[in-house]
């Protein structure tokens, strides 16, 4: 698995351009907006959606899993779009692969299945989460609040490159700022914010297989 090691806040994060990181020091895999049944969803309302993109999010996430071994997942929100549908089926199915793994929930706005259900999927729901003084939450936040480092979801960030001759291409992005850091969405079914980050914020995008930092 390719990616870059940021070593930030006292932890070491591997930042993977299947747009996920890993947490060394947690031996966690952090990722956010997978947005599970989105396309089953519009599909029921009568939007043409291409089939097997659940598959193609969970097979990342599978191997991901199989190359890092993680004790644990921290979905940051969005997990799920709505509510219960034949694709969150399907992922109680790929999770009877790794029941051994924990997998933490921090609430999005989109996950309002009903917490029998998440039991069921032997997910812990959490309105926030800490963990060695690193905040989780959802939406993103302006300042400290009192913790080391927050980081939440939500956004989808993206960042727009310029090339020659007046190229642009925008990316999905990790935002590191100097209280707070955005994930990028997990989902692929997914669409994306443009980020204006400040000159001494950290900007890392994504591009194809590979992690560049961009600022």
């Amino acid at each position: 698995m390719g990616g870059e090691i940021f070593h930030f806040q006292g932890q070491h994060w591997h930042l993977l351009p299947e747009r996920a990181i890993y947490w060394e020091e947690e031996k966690a895999l952090i990722l956010s907006d997978l947005h599970l049944g989105k396309a089953a969803h519009f599909r029921k309302a009568g939007i043409a959606v291409p089939a097997g993109i659940i598959q193609d999010d969970l097979f990342r996430l599978q191997q991901l899993i199989t190359f890092y071994l993680p004790e644990r997942i921290i979905v940051v929100g969005d997990m799920f779009h709505s509510r219960e549908n034949n694709e969150v089926q399907y992922f109680q199915l790929w999770r009877q692969q790794f029941s051994n793994i924990t997998i933490d929930l921090v609430k999005g706005n989109h996950d309002i299945l009903a917490d029998a259900i998440y039991e069921q999927l032997q997910i812990n729901v959490h309105p926030s989460l800490t963990l060695r003084s690193i905040h989780f939450i959802h939406e993103p936040c302006e300042d400290s609040n009192g913790y080391q480092y927050t980081f939440s979801g939500h956004l989808h960030p993206a960042f727009v490159m310029a090339g020659a001759g007046k190229q642009r291409l925008r990316l999905p992005c990790f935002y590191f700022g100097r209280y707070c850091g955005i994930l990028p969405a997990f989902g692929h079914f997914t669409g994306h914010a443009n980020l204006d980050p400040s000159i001494s914020d950290t900007v890392f995008v994504i591009a194809g297989k590979s992690i560049i930092r961009a600022q």
